[in-house]
């Protein structure tokens, strides 16, 4: 199948990250390379487009997609270890970082990735094929309270103690491998109602838990901070409300706040300031983009600029 994925709030990318030509940028989320395209658009052959996925498809994907330029390079891991590839490629800082966070459309669609509610395919749901943890691993595995505390925590499922024990119930007479079979399960749980299909939480659950995509999120932040030039920016698109709660505070810890008495004429407690947030509220899709994109529906940006005091 074709690597498609519409980019969420492009311009508003673009824009965010205030690109100087010959600017090194990050794209820590590569997918097929839809905001890349753009970044890279703006840059004269002395900048550099790192791209970085766990997907190995979303790399092929963005490498026949960038093949026309010569001045990026695509790295196979993971953006949490965001320091470290740097370092492996011998850059210190560089001038911008963007995260669309989150799951593609492609994995959504393939459905032989196992991500997928309407499909009937092996459970899978990883992001980097390479590594052997998957929801089968979690489906099977999981104590039922913690599945249930991953459902509630994730999802946020209100039936996610009635869905664990539905599970846990059936995985006894037998091994859950599809996604088809979790999905009947969940719906004999949760009635259909208009807030979408009964299975989507759950699913979204599992996938985050998977991937591992919460708990290193706030250290990624800061260390994504950290490694931007003076007046470099990151920009960071969420779908959920822990991964944007998360974002949102490593920017106020970034951001840095003096907390000396108000009638001291001078600061004296040495409080770090990273630099500052750009949008006090996030950057929502507009009207125009979510009538050509449902998936953009969730999406929040948030934007960071760096300044060394």
């Amino acid at each position: 199948m074709e690597f498609k994925h519409i980019p969420v709030l492009l311009r508003e990318c673009i824009d965010g990250l205030n690109i100087k030509p010959d600017g090194i940028y990050v794209d820590g989320t590569i997918g097929g390379a839809g905001h890349s395209i753009e970044i890279i658009k703006k840059l004269s052959n002395k900048g550099l487009l790192i791209g970085i996925d766990r997907d190995e498809d979303a790399l092929k994907a963005a490498n026949e997609k960038l093949k026309s330029y010569s001045n990026f390079k695509l790295v196979h891991g993971n953006h949490d270890d965001i320091k470290e590839i740097l370092k492996s490629l011998n850059i210190e800082k560089v001038d911008g970082i963007l995260l669309d966070l989150g799951v593609s459309s492609y994995q959504l669609d393939e459905r032989s990735r196992g991500f997928s509610y309407n499909s009937d395919d092996i459970l899978d749901m990883r992001m980097d094929r390479s590594q052997k943890f998957s929801a089968l691993d979690v489906i099977n595995n999981y104590k039922e309270e913690d599945l249930a505390k991953i459902i509630y925590e994730y999802g946020e499922e209100k039936f996610s103690k009635s869905i664990a024990k539905s599970i846990c119930e059936v995985r006894k007479k037998e091994k859950i491998t599809t996604t088809k079979m979790l999905t009947e399960i969940i719906e004999k749980v949760k009635p259909f109602s208009k807030d979408g299909h009964p299975a989507k939480k759950t699913f979204q659950a599992i996938r985050i838990e998977v991937n591992n995509e919460i708990k290193p999120l706030y250290k990624t932040v800061l260390d994504s901070i950290e490694v931007l030039n003076e007046n470099g920016r990151l920009c960071i698109i969420t779908f959920h409300s822990l991964e944007d709660r998360a974002v949102k505070n490593a920017y106020i810890e970034a951001q840095g706040k003096c907390t000396c008495p108000k009638d001291l004429p001078y600061c004296i407690c040495g409080y770090k300031s990273y630099g500052s947030i750009v949008n006090k509220k996030p950057i929502e899709a507009s009207k125009t983009e979510l009538s050509q994109n449902s998936r953009a529906k969730s999406a929040k940006l948030r934007i960071f600029e760096r300044k060394d005091k």
